[in-house]
């Protein structure tokens, strides 16, 4: 892996230089041949990746776009200077399921009736799951199997139909954790919100790593502030929402949520 290339990048693994390499080579084609190249489904950290990448290259003409607004998997677009990408022109089929109220499925239900059918995750955005009805964002070259083939999700019969018409809302579910810490390194956060010891917490950041803001670290010095997102693999993700100030021994009480 050729780390010198991306050094003002942290925690790339192989998959992530081939995606930047990728994108750097679009990026050529669009000034060179007039190219325009549209990625698969990008998940959070790598649509990071490739924005601070294309700020880098202070390449401007890009568009990320997911299906809808607020989407968190998307489709990065790499278009000539003069060129002005259109979000109908993305290879994004939104795809809406209707079945019986009373049949309760989940985000895992849908992926994993697609996972069966043998669709890659990249040829998948984003799963919106309401109830009696549920939308799902498809790379255009899998969305007409999916239409005509997919009847039952789990064992629940489902009726397809192309589009989506907005009603059915990014569902967020967070457990709020509240404590104290002795300061606002990364150990003493991730202790208190997967309930670890701090030595434990610790080692677990040098070993595994911990994103926070979807940047990999692996040092148990690294500080969060309020707003930062942060994961460790197998712990889950949280949300630091607020420093709620110091008692009486000097340890700061603070808010977080847990994503669920």
């Amino acid at each position: 892996m050729s780390e010198s290339k991306y050094s003002f990048l942290q925690g790339l693994d192989d998959d992530d230089v081939r995606l930047l390499d990728r994108l750097s080579d679009w990026t050529r084609a669009a000034e060179e041949k007039y190219v325009v190249k549209f990625s698969a489904f990008l998940d959070e950290r790598q649509c990071l990746l490739c924005s601070r990448l294309m700020a880098s290259l202070k390449y401007e003409n890009y568009m990320l776009w997911g299906g809808f607004e607020g989407a968190q998997r998307q489709m990065i677009c790499v278009y000539p200077q003069y060129g002005e990408p259109d979000k109908s022109d993305f290879p994004i089929v939104p795809v809406t399921f209707r079945y019986r109220m009373e049949d309760k499925l989940t985000h895992r239900d849908f992926l994993g009736s697609l996972m069966g059918m043998r669709i890659t995750r990249d040829s998948v955005g984003d799963i919106l799951v309401g109830e009696g009805s549920a939308a799902v964002f498809l790379r255009n070259s899998v969305a007409e199997d999916v239409l005509f083939s997919l009847k039952k999700v789990g064992r629940t019969g489902v009726k397809t139909e192309r589009g989506y018409d907005g009603s059915i809302a990014p569902e967020v579910k967070t457990v709020e954790i509240c404590g104290t810490v002795a300061s606002m390194r990364a150990d003493c956060i991730f202790s208190l919100a997967a309930k670890l010891s701090r030595e434990k917490a610790a080692q677990l950041i040098k070993n595994t790593g911990i994103e926070i803001n979807h940047v990999l670290k692996n040092s148990p010095k690294a500080t969060l502030d309020e707003g930062d997102v942060f994961s460790v693999r197998g712990y889950g993700k949280f949300v630091l929402v607020s420093v709620d100030g110091v008692t009486k021994k000097d340890r700061i009480h603070i808010t977080l949520c847990k994503f669920v």
